[in-house]
């Protein structure tokens, strides 16, 4: 079954690496006859939060946070790329995740991290496990950690080592799952 799922980046940087699992991800999914859409925050140049899209007076919302809003109430799951910075996640992605609420409501994400080095960004994945709980949008148990991701994948997002499309394909598999399954407990609404 076709799901939407956007792949939402997390790092800004000017040389970021970041970029690579997401055009790995949001290939593998469109492989699979998923819609996913890129949330780049480097692209939507988002402000430092001051007022969540729901804070702002109905119709009065910048035109990039109503697109987004749209985007995300659409979803069927979220897949959320992060690095680890200082054992936690990238600012942006903090400040793109806050900028929402409700929109993730009653669907699941996953978690992709990266690092340069052997640990894969796990350290931030349990920060943003928690995160991702609180905004609604509770995580798959699985994760897609990705060590030393400059040689794990190239900049067009193809992996370099045969390990990665196996446990990409396990990790995408549970996320259909949880996606599927919550999507039909929605149809049949929600406790609120």
């Amino acid at each position: 079954m076709p799901l939407v799922v956007p792949v939402i980046l997390g790092s800004v940087r000017s040389d970021r690496l970041g970029i690579r699992a997401a055009r790995f991800l949001t290939a593998r999914l469109a492989a699979r006859g998923h819609e996913a859409p890129l949330v780049d925050p480097a692209e939507l140049n988002l402000p430092l939060l001051d007022r969540m899209y729901k804070e702002h007076p109905k119709g009065q919302a910048p035109k990039v946070l109503e697109d987004l809003a749209t985007l995300l109430r659409r979803a069927d799951a979220f897949v959320v790329v992060s690095g680890e910075y200082n054992h936690s996640i990238p600012p942006a992605l903090s400040n793109t995740l806050d900028h929402f609420l409700e929109e993730y409501f009653w669907r699941p994400s996953g978690i992709v991290c990266y690092s340069a080095g052997q640990f894969g960004g796990v350290r931030a994945a349990m920060q943003l496990r928690a995160m991702l709980a609180e905004l609604g949008t509770p995580s798959i148990p699985s994760l897609l950690p990705i060590p030393r991701i400059q040689k794990a994948l190239n900049e067009s997002g193809e992996p370099a080592e045969e390990w990665l499309g196996k446990a990409a394909d396990k990790f995408l598999d549970e996320l259909a799952w949880y996606a599927e399954a919550l999507q039909a407990k929605r149809a049949g609404g929600t406790p609120y």
